[in-house]
């Protein structure tokens, strides 16, 4: 029967020995076999209809043939777009992906990094921004940095903290963009559901945002700066809070699109009308956007294409320092933030949340 063909059953059917039959069908970490003869052993195990050993493979090569991807959240939209994209380059690189969620657990994520390295991966890709006072950053970087060390090639998307080649999404330039963009609009009286203020990812944007609103001449109101959890709990709650004390604001900018969405749900439970009382932006663009209502104003992060960057990042590793390379985002106005104009000033009324 096919199941019960051996390898040495390969190597005396193309009359070659049997390491020389291993190294042919399972590959090898430093010697490699004749084209002739490669071709010989792989008719001969076709067919015998013979199916190789993963594990004698990896063996073989020192890697499997796996990605490890790591990532805080699949459920959230942004980490489920990049990893649609690290998922189709790693196809087309014939691996397979390990997918592992960590809920933003640093014990976890270093743990997983260990399982990978025992398991042979040949690449593992980290997504998710970083926490600036984490002493998990140095444990991880460590982590990281064994795994190399055994031979393995990591990348991340989010902020160059842990020593390997980073794509790193340009936050405060796209918020500022945002920023200028809602001033040219007419918006004068922001607000901000940023995040929690030690996440890097959530600072870039609140800052950008802010400081751009700031050389405009129309500076954000420190009290209309919420700190929240970065989830859609996080921002709806937020938005609760800036809508009870019935905050003088004519847009609020969420760092993070899922945010908005909690933020706009925040909305509506209290009776207040997007955009017509307030307007609301977001960040990212993610896929569940095509279906709210109003269409939401955001930045537009490209994700996928982000995650299909780093996974041929992390397959084509370089020698030296670790690479740092910049992705620009796109502001996208919808209808969420119409264009106001002067009519606040015409109709002296203030135009914001009740």
């Amino acid at each position: 029967m096919a199941t019960s063909v051996t390898l040495s059953d390969v190597a005396r059917e193309a009359g070659v020995s049997l390491a020389t039959a291993s190294r042919a069908v399972n590959g090898s970490a430093n010697r490699t076999v004749r084209a002739d003869l490669r071709e010989r052993v792989l008719e001969a195990a076709q067919r015998l209809r013979y199916t190789p050993d993963a594990n004698a493979q990896a063996m073989a090569r020192g890697r499997t043939t796996c990605l490890g991807l790591v990532v805080h959240d699949i459920t959230d939209p942004y980490f489920s777009s990049i990893a649609a994209g690290v998922t189709a380059a790693a196809d087309t690189a014939g691996l397979q992906v390990m997918l592992s969620t960590t809920q933003h657990e640093p014990d976890r994520e270093v743990e997983v990094v260990r399982l990978l390295q025992r398991q042979r991966a040949r690449a593992i890709v980290v997504v998710g921004g970083r926490h600036d006072d984490d002493p998990g950053n140095e444990v991880m970087r460590r982590a990281l940095a064994d795994y190399a060390a055994s031979g393995g090639s990591a990348a991340l998307v989010g902020q160059p903290v842990l020593g390997v080649d980073t794509v790193v999404v340009d936050d405060a330039a796209g918020a500022a963009d945002l920023a200028r963009a809602l001033h040219a609009r007419g918006y004068r009286r922001p607000a901000v559901l940023a995040g929690p203020d030690a996440h890097l990812t959530a600072r870039a944007r609140r800052d950008g945002f802010t400081a751009a609103f700031a050389e405009l001449g129309a500076p954000v109101d420190p009290a209309h700066v919420l700190t929240c959890d970065f989830t859609h709990d996080g921002g709806r709650a937020a938005m609760r809070e800036l809508l009870a004390v019935g905050a003088d604001v004519d847009v609020v900018f969420a760092v993070t699109d899922v945010m908005a969405l909690g933020a706009l749900a925040a909305a509506r439970d209290r009776g207040v009308r997007v955009p017509e009382e307030v307007a609301l932006a977001g960040f990212d663009d993610i896929l569940t956007l095509r279906d709210v209502v109003p269409g939401l104003t955001t930045v537009r992060v490209p994700l996928v294409e982000v995650g299909a960057l780093v996974t041929r990042l992390v397959l084509e590793p370089a020698p030296g320092q670790p690479r740092v390379h910049p992705v620009a985002t796109e502001v996208v106005l919808r209808e969420s933030t119409p264009d106001r104009g002067d009519r606040g000033q015409r109709s002296g009324t203030s135009g914001g949340m009740p």
